[in-house]
Formats: structure tokens, C-alpha cells, sequence
């Protein structure tokens, strides 16, 4: 039956999704950080602009 998958299927997509990355590891806590600032800043620069119009 076609359809069917089969172990060796399987195996391609796990060693796909097992294969080591090749750019830049970052912490998940910078990554919180940085968007939690990128997130403050547009918050701050919007006050300043709507406050100027």
C-alpha cells in the first residue's frame, strides 16, 4: 500500500532534526531579555511621538 511509512522514512526525518546547527547558539534567557528591551524601547518611542504630536 502506498502510504505507508516505514521505519527507514521515519529515521530520515529524525536525523534530520537530530543534524547539529551551524550558526549561532544563544542562551533562550538573552534572548528574553533582548526582546523584552526591543519591546520597551518601541513602547517609549511611541510615547515620545504620539506625546509630540
Amino acid at each position: 500500500m502506498a502510504g505507508l511509512s516505514t521505519p527507514q522514512n521515519q529515521a530520515g526525518v529524525l536525523s534530520f532534526y537530530d543534524a547539529p546547527e551551524k550558526g549561532p547558539l544563544m542562551s533562550p534567557k538573552i534572548l528574553l531579555v533582548a526582546v523584552f528591551a526591543f519591546v520597551l524601547i518601541i513602547i517609549i518611542l511611541d510615547h515620545f511621538i504620539t506625546a509630540s504630536l
